[in-house]
């Protein structure tokens, strides 16, 4: 039997960095890399949704993932973010995928469609039919208008050897729970929400995805190994003091605040690809007070 990576810890969603023309700043990329890997995460996480993979080419994804594999030199797990609505052509692309340097699959939902359970439950059996990598389940319903329920996710989890994880980001605690209680061995359940990380470790979740961590990886590592090991009292040290800027970084939307963050740490430049746009004025004087604020605090 295939032994499947186990997935857990701190996760961090890396952002895609962009020059002033919008080409992909591969040295942008690289200071960023190795900010969150000196910073103490555990994995990270190619082409999510704060990646803006959905405006980048597939040359450019190709392009990036190999960066990023060049610069983390098998240091940390690699999980890639392979989703879409189009279950049949998800699965070829898949099945096509150079995945050699990739340890996991993150796969949203599919959006748009809007698919009953058991489409959902179709769609991600042939998502593991497609391939012998662990997979992580992303149940993200605000924005993809498909919520997995609990149930579903479980079916899963038990049916399908490589399906090890969910990403949970639906802000609802009560499935939260349910699935954590319900769940087999050896499946793993990750915070989606990083407003919610203290509080979701502490019901069981075994690690998180995180925006935040790409700014802050030292701290939200911190907050996440604090919250597992059942300190609660240093955990909230951490948490308190990402607190507003976690808020912040999610005000103008995703990766919006989370770039804008790290465009005054001068670790990337403050662009996005249309039709996502820069901070506004105001979030962005509030964002660079409370960089120093927290600067301040260390």
């Amino acid at each position: 039997m295939t032994k499947f990576r186990h997935i857990a810890g701190t996760g961090v969603a890396l952002v895609t960095p962009f020059k002033s023309d919008k080409s992909v700043d591969f040295d942008a990329l690289k200071k960023l890399v190795n900010h969150v890997i000196e910073g103490g995460v555990d994995f990270l996480v190619v082409m999510g949704t704060t990646a803006e993979a959905a405006t980048l080419s597939a040359d450019e994804r190709v392009a990036v993932l190999n960066e990023i594999v060049k610069i983390n030199n098998k240091k940390l797990p690699i999980v890639l973010g392979m989703g879409g609505n189009n279950t049949e052509l998800l699965s070829q692309q898949i099945k096509e995928a150079d995945l050699s340097n990739v340890d996991a699959l993150l796969s949203v939902c599919p959006y748009y469609n809007k698919p009953n359970q058991a489409g959902l439950y179709e769609h991600f059996k042939r998502v593991s039919e497609s391939t012998d990598k662990s997979i992580i389940l992303y149940n993200v319903p605000g924005r993809t208008g498909a919520d997995l329920a609990a149930e579903t996710t479980l079916r899963l989890a038990n049916d399908f050897d490589n399906i090890v994880a969910v990403k949970e980001a639906s802000g609802n605690l009560d499935k939260a729970m349910e699935i954590i209680s319900q769940k087999p061995n050896g499946f793993t359940v990750l915070s989606g929400e990083d407003a919610l990380n203290l509080p979701l470790i502490s019901l069981g979740m075994e690690g998180v995805i995180s925006v935040v961590a790409n700014a802050y990886p030292w701290e939200l590592s911190n907050l996440v190994l604090a919250s597992r090991q059942g300190n609660l009292s240093e955990a909230r040290l951490f948490h308190y003091l990402l607190l507003k800027m976690t808020h912040l970084m999610f005000q103008e939307g995703n990766p919006v605040g989370v770039k804008a963050v790290l465009s005054q740490m001068e670790i990337i430049q403050n662009e996005l690809r249309l039709p996502l746009v820069k901070s506004s004025e105001l979030l962005s004087e509030t964002i660079r007070k409370e960089v120093d604020k927290i600067q301040s605090l260390k």
